[in-house]
């Protein structure tokens, strides 16, 4: 969201998911973007027509990604330990999400700005942007 709301670091995020090949997202990812546009503009934070101008532009992101679903093996993992705890579940779900996708992809770079995601990953082995 920080590269949809101008939030810090979003140039750069902005920049990475522009620039990459291939972009893979968990469905999860639109359900947290859309939950924090109902959030930002139920505490005024944002209009309800600069949310819709958002949400057009999430909807116009996305369109070239690949969706993955959670599946139980991602559920699974996310509900085992991870090695900086503690995180929270929907960190641990995109976590989780980024060892499956590595898995069946063989490499993968995660973009997020969220500290405890990007140590974890790290921990992980899984190459971190921006």
């Amino acid at each position: 969201m920080r590269w949809l709301l101008g939030g810090a670091d979003g140039e750069a995020v902005r920049k990475v998911l522009e620039e990459a090949d291939t972009v893979v997202a968990s469905r999860l990812t639109l359900m947290e973007c859309r939950r924090a546009l109902v959030r930002a503009t139920a505490i005024g934070q944002i209009s309800e027509a600069q949310a819709n101008d958002v949400r057009a532009l999430v909807a116009g992101a996305c369109a070239d990604w690949t969706l993955i679903e959670p599946s139980a093996a991602v559920l699974d993992r996310a509900g085992l330990p991870f090695p900086a705890e503690p995180i929270r579940a929907l960190d641990a779900a995109h976590l989780a999400s980024a060892l499956v996708a590595r898995e069946a992809t063989g490499a993968l770079e995660l973009v997020t700005t969220d500290e405890r995601v990007r140590k974890n990953a790290r921990l992980l082995g899984l190459a971190v942007l921006p």
